[in-house]
């Protein structure tokens, strides 16, 4: 008759390892604002580890700058420098607005490497990683801001409202692309790839920025197109900037951008919450 040894019992090392486990009080949990400047900055980290994605917020400004001006300066305002006083707050308003759209882009190619997946399943607040990603590409927008500003200087633009006037309308500029950004965020959850962010997000930017007060005066259209100008947000936003950074203080205007910015939120953060919820 054979007996089979059994182990001697590891009281001892479980008592150790109970110990280990239960003699620190658990961590408390995150607050909404922790966690959403924690992923703020895991979005700032990832430019860190990818500088290539600064290319849309470091040439592009200068790019859409310096093409514009001296394409339309002699032929619409005579000469550059005149043209630039007024091109130079509308490219500011374009190119911020463009760089939103990869607020969407980022969006998708998290959820198609699955990473989204991960972030649901943590004891957080559930809107953070949206929140935060929104509020590191507020950064990107800022440094986009900067290089366009500082580009129009060297050129010889000349802000008369000064230095306060163009902090002003640069954090106008700001609430409005953080409002935008959310419409992106629900269209990089809806659709199936990170490119058709990109068909998407253009197909309805391109007519917004073009059918604006950009490049020319409004008057100059024909009637239909100028009723489209009239009602398009953007180009409350130009005008406003434009006011701000010429020394006047256009409330009408502002408060006109002030409104689309809560609509958008209003609308666009419920509906991206919905769809971060249920998305498979």
């Amino acid at each position: 008759m054979t007996t089979t040894p059994t182990m001697p019992p590891q009281t001892g090392v479980d008592e150790t390892l109970r110990a280990a486990l239960v003699s620190r009080t658990r961590p408390p949990r995150a607050s909404a604002l922790s966690a959403s400047l924690t992923f703020g900055w895991r979005a700032l980290l990832k430019i860190k580890h990818v500088p290539e994605q600064l290319f849309d917020v470091t040439a592009f400004p200068i790019m859409m700058t310096l093409m514009f001006t001296y394409l339309f300066g002699g032929a619409l305002a005579g000469s550059t420098g005149e043209y630039l006083q007024y091109l130079l707050p509308g490219i500011l308003v374009m190119t911020v607005a463009m760089i939103t759209m990869y607020t969407g882009f980022n969006l998708n190619t998290d959820i198609s490497k699955g990473v989204f997946d991960r972030f649901r399943s943590l004891p957080i607040w559930r809107p953070a990683a949206l929140v935060g990603a929104l509020l590191g590409d507020v950064v990107r927008y800022t440094l986009a801001s900067m290089m366009v500003i500082v580009l129009g200087v060297i050129m010889g633009f000349r802000p008369a409202g000064g230095v306060i006037g163009v902090l002003l309308s640069v954090a106008l500029l700001l609430v409005f692309a953080f409002s935008l950004a959310w419409v992106w965020a629900a269209v990089g959850l809806v659709v199936r790839t990170p490119n058709s962010v990109m068909g998407v997000s253009m197909m309805i930017l391109f007519p917004l920025t073009f059918g604006s007060n950009v490049f020319v005066d409004p008057k100059t259209m024909p009637g239909w197109l100028e009723a489209f100008v009239g009602v398009n947000p953007i180009t409350h936003l130009v005008a406003a900037v434009r006011g701000l950074m010429s020394g006047t203080v256009p409330a009408t205007r502002i408060g006109w951008v002030l409104v689309a910015c809560a609509v958008l939120v209003a609308v666009f953060a419920p509906l991206t919450m919905r769809l971060y919820r249920t998305k498979r």
